[in-house]
């Protein structure tokens, strides 16, 4: 887990993804996460965010048609403190853990054990829902 850490997402400053992700960040700030204005910077990067999937095996698009289920524990750990990180950069958006559950078909008992893990997670701010139950 710590030499991921080190690496992670490691491959956003290769020449393949970089020019992309420093036009994309700028445009994601404070836009929210599975908005309409969010999934069209998404679509208009797509061949970036397609190799940054594959180069990454913390997002479920990685494993193709298998999403979360070709994943092991390491992915969903990194893939969980992926959430955080971005939640702590648009605070206002939080986790939206069941718009994520929805869109990468995470079944009921994985849910419940993101959402338990969501509302232990150190230095989470207090008035932070445990679970999110927007969209």
């Amino acid at each position: 887990m710590l030499r991921r850490g080190r690496v992670h997402d490691a491959s956003k400053f290769d020449p393949a993804e970089k020019p992309a992700f420093d036009e994309a960040i700028p445009l994601l700030r404070g836009v929210p996460y599975g908005s309409p204005e969010y999934a069209s910077v998404l679509e208009r990067l797509a061949p970036t965010f397609d190799h940054h999937y594959r180069c990454n095996s913390h997002h479920p698009e990685h494993y193709g048609p298998q999403g979360i289920s070709g994943m092991d524990l390491f992915d969903l750990v990194e893939m969980v403190c992926d959430w955080m990180a971005a939640a702590k950069r648009n605070p206002q958006d939080g986790i939206k853990l069941a718009y994520n559950v929805e869109l990468f078909g995470i079944q009921d008992q994985l849910a419940a054990i993101l959402a338990n893990t969501l509302a232990r997670w150190p230095g989470r701010h207090p008035d932070q829902p445990k679970q999110d139950s927007s969209k």
